[in-house]
């Protein structure tokens, strides 16, 4: 890339690679906190808009692909350019996956709010916010490309899976003899099993990050002893 034309053409596609990834970020967020405000707040209108905006999501994730792989062919970007190229388009898969879920709680959501108010429902909001706190903190450590943040992520999901262990076991408790409630506490179910996968995401979004920040592949070190993971 010595004809500084080039050049140029490379920086501008990586730019708007970046603010293309930074966007979806941000909508998939926006997405994700209505949908549980649709739920908390018996609010069918913000369940609607989460499942029309979806559409949004996964045109800028075709958009970033499409970007992602044009910079591959005719730049042959090489080292943390690289990097960024593959993790931005890995990230905007988890994100669209990320909607998918905020999505299926909304569905859920409208199904909830047509019926009597549920008490459980509150059960949710310390789940959501701990997934939550975990999916800003992926974004930061991908922008930012902060490795020690990225990978400080696992353990935490860990306190996630535990909450969200306890929040099923709550409610399978109380199915029996729901009078005709069994139905709701079943989406609620649901709802509780997409906030954990998204922290399962998030997870996946910040191991990303340790790539892009360390050139390292952190994803199957699971339990693994440090001399081992070095050595291998």
């Amino acid at each position: 890339m010595s004809n500084p034309h080039i050049f140029r053409e490379f920086d501008k596609g990586m730019e708007s690679l970046k603010a293309d990834v930074l966007l979806m970020a941000n909508l998939t967020r926006q997405n994700l906190e209505r949908a549980m405000r649709s739920l908390l707040e018996r609010d069918i209108d913000l369940a609607r808009s989460v499942i029309a905006d979806d559409t949004d999501v996964d045109d800028l994730e075709c958009k970033i692909d499409r970007s992602g792989m044009d910079i591959l062919v005719r730049f042959h970007p090489m080292a943390s350019d690289l990097r960024l190229v593959i993790t931005s388009m890995k990230m905007a898969h988890n994100l669209e996956r990320i909607s998918d879920h905020a999505v299926n709680i909304a569905k859920r959501s409208k199904k909830i709010c047509k019926a009597a108010p549920m008490e459980e429902a509150a059960l949710t909001e310390p789940l959501y916010s701990l997934a939550d706190k975990l999916l800003r903190d992926a974004l930061t450590a991908y922008t930012d490309a902060n490795s020690e943040l990225g990978e400080s992520l696992k353990l935490r999901d860990k306190e996630l899976d535990r909450l969200h262990k306890q929040m099923i076991a709550s409610l399978s408790g109380r199915l029996e003899g729901a009078e005709g409630r069994s139905e709701n506490l079943l989406h609620l179910i649901f709802v509780a099993r997409s906030i954990e996968r998204i922290g399962d995401l998030a997870v996946n979004i910040g191991e990303d990050a340790v790539f892009l920040g360390e050139a390292r592949d952190i994803r199957h070190e699971h339990g693994k002893p440090a001399a081992a993971v070095e050595e291998g």
